[in-house]
């Protein structure tokens, strides 16, 4: 009998009907030991001696490890089957370790999808484990343990705030800046105007906007209403065509998605964000029931490179060839390298191109179905030709003032007719139009002629998307990592979600600033990302790892020393109540849900001070579900939406009804549900499952 062990208990069932009864399928859950917590500090390696760590079994996997070395000592030969990455190879030298079996007995199989091809391929190329590769991950580990142990510690007693980290602290600072960008920007006030312009043709009336550009060859820039009103008198009812400019253009598709692409996709496209999405794809990895057979739908899902294997090319293009025709292939499309890409493995794909997505759909979830969709026909279009587009711009003059429309007609639709790409930064504001024939020195119709007031606006905040893309830009993290960091700074309370961006709490800005001042030089975009690097010399065999954790710890611990001592500590904060039951001092503490009145005498005397109830905001609008109560104004007060507003029955629990905005009385074309005003006067349907972007277009051409 042949022993396999792999990570994840869903991959036992798929890999075991492949191999059949030769072999049988284990699961190790994850990880089985980690660092101890002696040692000085308590990091679980000894610092004199090149940081040699020690290991101990976790407590919940000591069952499961006795399983292990009872079915390895009966077994013909031992084949660790973690998975393809950093921590799978480290999972399986600690499997390797704990089973104490003969070298010759035990070796790593690695594959990048669960498939009957690529399993016995692995068997067929087994190895020993890399120890290189464990050593990489083994640095992180003990990197993470000393700043973990040693700067939380310190953060939790002199701000009360919950961790720090290489990656997790960095993405805060990110955040953190953003909004002082934000807050520091000086909006300015400028006016739009725009003509709505109609053209007869043969097959009916073409309604258009038309935008103001330029006056006599100058660009215009109208600051104030005064102004606007001045060149809306000086037009005249003559709208003239002076110039249209067709230009023909290529668009290519995007490579197929690495773990960064996907994340961002799918919350562009579904509003997922990272941790759902890697819930989902891990899923689809490790196998799915279609009918009698259980399989493994894509490859590896935490990955940094484009790659795809030659075997999924060629079926490609035959898939792409027998079902488009031939004109639709263009093959695989060259790509320079992004700074810090492992390419360890392939990108994410799908293991059978002919499994298509409509194939399978009747076996799958709707969220299943919409993130496997999502990879098979993005891999499938980075394949496909590109797509010709026509842009038309025309020029359109009265009085000296020439007002511009822009257009866009697809003439081959190449790999458009599998894919389109949502953009993270797309603006409302852009609109591309489809536009009849028209010629120089036609006149056109004037409909109406409209000033509007606006405003230059700050940055972006970051949403998960944006994060994620500029982490990835930066070299900040890892595939693996992108999901924990956005996790983090929510449950630390460091930010909270509003329209779903990060907006930093006064915790969290406090605790970057006084990161920033104390920690500045380690802290920081350019010595994170060169950390990551050297952690990639680390897996080549090109850097010592205990050598680079010394370089680290002999810069790290004259900062944590300084900060000790010169850190002014702002948690417990005196009062000058006593408590009611014992007469200690009452002091204000900080937990996970804020500040709190407490006894100084702790644990001796467990005196919490109850906060006063504060009444909720009253809005005078009736439920629209229940029609009894009255909405008001709430805040989140935990979970990954702590701090944000709300509005909710005052009726509950009777009535549970919520929303994110106040129902304005306007039902949404799209699924009935009720149209809601948000805070910053927007509008979108209330129904958060609905597709917002759409409903939000129908409103707007309705108020048009």
């Amino acid at each position: 009998m042949n022993l396999v062990i792999v990570e994840s208990p869903a991959k036992c069932k798929t890999i075991g009907n492949y191999l059949g009864s030769d072999y049988q399928v284990e699961s190790s859950i994850g990880h089985i030991r980690d660092l101890s917590i002696k040692g000085k500090g308590g990091f679980g390696v000894d610092i004199n001696n090149n940081f040699a760590p020690e290991y101990v079994i976790l407590k919940d996997k000591v069952e499961i490890v006795e399983h292990l070395k009872a079915l390895a000592r009966k077994a013909d030969h031992i084949y660790l089957a973690t998975d393809p990455d950093r921590e799978g190879e480290a999972i399986s030298w600690h499997l390797k370790e704990v089973l104490e079996q003969p070298n010759k007995k035990v070796s790593r199989i690695v594959f990048n999808e669960i498939t009957k091809g690529a399993i016995l391929k692995a068997i067929g190329n087994d190895r020993q484990v890399d120890m290189n590769l464990v050593h990489s991950q083994e640095s992180r580990r003990i990197l993470d343990r000393i700043i973990g142990f040693r700067l939380s510690s310190l953060m939790q007693q002199k701000l009360g705030s919950k961790s720090a980290g290489r990656v997790q602290s960095v993405a805060l600072k990110l955040v953190v800046d953003r909004e002082k960008e934000i807050k520091a920007f000086d909006s300015s006030e400028y006016w739009d105007i725009n003509a709505f312009l109609v053209k007869e043709t043969d097959k009916g009336e073409y309604h258009f906007k038309a935008k103001l550009n330029s006056y006599n060859g100058n660009k215009i820039d109208v600051k104030n209403e005064e102004e606007a009103k001045k060149i809306v008198d000086s037009l005249n009812s003559d709208y003239v065509i002076t110039d249209v400019v067709k230009k023909r253009r290529s668009r290519s598709s995007k490579p197929p998605f690495i773990t960064s692409t996907l994340q961002q996709d799918a919350s562009a496209k579904f509003n997922y964000n990272a941790k759902r999405v890697m819930g989902i794809a891990q899923k689809l990895y490790e196998g799915v029931e279609l009918g009698d057979e259980r399989v493994g739908l894509i490859t590896y899902m935490r990955t940094d490179s484009i790659r795809l294997s030659d075997e999924f090319v060629e079926n490609a293009k035959n898939y792409i060839v027998n079902n488009f025709g031939k004109d639709y292939y263009k093959g695989v499309k060259k790509s320079s390298k992004t700074k810090n890409v492992q390419d360890a493995h392939e990108a994410i794909r799908p293991t059978d191109i002919r499994r298509t997505p409509e194939s399978i759909k009747k076996y799958l979830s709707l969220e299943d179905y919409k993130i496997y969709s999502l990879i098979y026909n993005r891999a499938l279009s980075s394949l496909m030709a590109d797509a010709v587009v026509e842009d038309t711009k025309i020029d359109i003059n009265n009085n000296g003032y020439i007002f511009n429309v822009n257009g866009e007609i697809t003439i081959y639709d190449g790999f458009l007719k599998v894919y389109e790409e949502t953009s993270i930064e797309a603006s409302p504001e852009e609109e591309l139009n489809i536009l009849p024939e028209m010629n120089i020195g036609e006149t056109l119709i004037k409909e109406d002629i409209k000033m509007e007031q606006k405003f230059t606006l700050p940055p972006y905040r970051y949403t998960e998307a944006r994060l994620i893309k500029k982490m990835e830009e930066l070299g900040i993290g890892r595939p693996s990592t992108y999901a924990l960091t956005m996790e983090t700074l929510r449950l630390r309370a460091y930010a909270v979600m509003d329209h779903r961006a990060f907006v930093p709490t006064e915790q969290g800005i406090l605790t970057s600033e006084q990161l920033d001042l104390f920690f500045s030089s380690i802290i920081n975009v350019e010595y994170t990302a060169k950390m990551e690097n050297t952690l990639d010399l680390i897996a080549e065999g090109k850097a010592v790892w205990y050598e680079e954790i010394r370089k680290f710890y002999d810069r790290f611990v004259p900062l944590i020393e300084n900060a000790r001592d010169n850190m002014v500590k702002i948690y417990p904060k005196k009062t000058d109540e006593f408590c009611p039951e014992c007469g200690c001092p009452l002091v204000i503490r900080r937990g996970p849900f804020g500040e709190f009145t407490a006894c100084s005498d702790y644990p001796h005397c467990k005196f919490i001070k109850k906060k006063p109830k504060v009444e909720p905001v009253r809005t005078g609008v009736k439920c629209p579900i229940c029609g009894e109560g009255e909405l008001v104004e709430r805040i989140n007060v935990r979970g990954r939406t702590k701090g944000s507003i709300f509005y909710a029955c005052d009726r509950y629990p009777k009535c549970k009804t919520t929303f994110s905005g106040i129902p304005n009385g306007e039902k949404c074309e799209v699924c009935g549900g009720f149209m809601i005003t948000m805070k910053d006067g927007t509008t979108r349907c209330g129904n958060e499952k609905c597709k917002t972007v759409i409903a939000l277009k129908k409103l707007a051409a309705k108020k048009d």
